[in-house]
């Protein structure tokens, strides 16, 4: 088949859950003797062509800055990146004969459908998240929130079939109005499925890996530390990943005077990472808004357990069964957090042995395999 992925962020160019969907999907359909197209904006310099194996990847759109200073998204490269894909789509929409797109930044959904019937093509759309009204107009101001809500209201009702990676934002897609079926696919892991057993870090460490946004709230990770450490003196901290929020977190940590007990290292490489999260007495994952979580099963998969943050607008809090792999902290307010830290601290050896389990136990349906197993049979339907 012929196959046109659209997503305006290519990893490693930038990293997050979606981007490593994304080059996942597209290399497994490659393997698999499929021509596959990956549209996007460019995110790599002129003259630099993006490897992705087996895979087309074409820039509809220039480099451009995707968030602001206060590290929402930017407006324009998702009109500019929809526009692209319009006019690629009427140029070559018939080459096609399914066409899968994020359904963020939206604007790429509404083109695809535009040109559906021109190009004869199916369109699969994946919901990582489904924002309230309230969560627009709190990103961007009552207007042009209400504005972008109904841009997501539209692209709720094309036609298209439809993937979700949570309970939350199927259900949310549901009560949108969303007409047809949605399937919910719940492995995204794509990292090695035995257990990498690490020793934890003496003194004990708790980390926070992703990027520093302000939904991410890793700013929050600092106060909690701190109120930990009345339990726990020796506690200490690691705040990987950089972002807008950088500042923040380095202020927050100036305040605490914990700077030589919590380190921000910023972006470090991958195997670093890992290390730090098998080393981790607790990952921890303040975020209040996720579409699935995915750093709780990379943590688990190292014995490690994580803490999130109970909230309506955090899918992360699916993936963990509280004494089993973590505990989900009631607010990401310093002493619930801390109280989450303190009890997977307590939990010792026998939660990391329970985190284990859990990941042996859930890696096959959590597991990206799965999925794109699932979602390639949705083509030939």
């Amino acid at each position: 088949m012929r196959i046109c992925l659209l997503y305006d962020c290519l990893y490693p160019h930038t990293v997050g859950g979606a981007e490593r969907w994304y080059r996942n999907l597209g290399e497994r359909l490659a393997s698999e003797g499929h021509e596959v197209t990956y549209l996007t904006l460019r995110q790599w310099d002129r003259g630099v062509e993006p490897s992705v194996e087996g895979v087309s990847v074409k820039a509809v759109g220039p480099r451009m800055r995707l968030y602001d200073e206060s590290g929402a998204r930017r407006i324009l490269p998702p009109l500019v990146f929809g526009l692209g894909v319009l006019l690629h789509l009427l140029r070559y929409g018939r080459r096609y004969d399914a066409v899968h797109t994020a359904s963020f930044p939206y604007f790429s959904v509404l083109a695809a459908a535009a040109m559906r019937r021109r190009g004869g093509y199916s369109l699969v759309v994946d919901w990582f998240e489904v924002w309230t009204l309230e969560y627009w107009k709190s990103y961007l101001g009552a207007i042009a929130g209400l504005v972008g809500w109904l841009v997501q209201l539209a692209c709720v009702h094309v036609p298209q079939r439809v993937f979700c990676f949570s309970r939350l934002h199927a259900d949310r897609l549901r009560r949108n109005g969303l007409r047809g079926d949605v399937t919910v696919l719940a492995g995204v892991y794509s990292g090695p499925t035995e257990l990498r057993v690490g020793e934890p870090a003496v003194p004990p460490t708790v980390v926070f890996a992703g990027r520093h946004i302000p939904e991410k709230q890793a700013d929050a990770l600092v106060p909690a530390i701190a109120a930990a450490r009345q339990q726990i003196p020796q506690l200490r901290g690691r705040i990987i990943g950089d972002g807008p929020e950088r500042g923040r977190v380095l202020a927050a940590v100036d305040e605490a005077q914990l700077n030589e007990v919590i380190d921000v290292p910023g972006f470090i490489a991958m195997q670093d990472v890992e290390r730090a999260l098998a080393e981790a007495t607790c990952m921890v994952l303040p975020s209040r808004r996720e579409g699935y979580g995915l750093v709780v099963v990379e943590a688990a998969s190292h014995g490690t357990p994580s803490v999130v943050v109970e909230g309506a607008d955090n899918a992360a809090t699916e993936l963990i069964a509280a004494g089993q792999n973590g505990y989900v902290a009631a607010s990401a307010a310093p002493g619930d957090l801390a109280a989450a830290i303190i009890a997977a601290h307590d939990g010792g050896q026998e939660l990391r042995d329970a985190t284990a389990r859990w990941f042996v136990d859930n890696v096959e349906r959590l597991s990206i395999d799965g999925s794109l197993d699932t979602v390639v049979a949705a083509y030939g339907r």
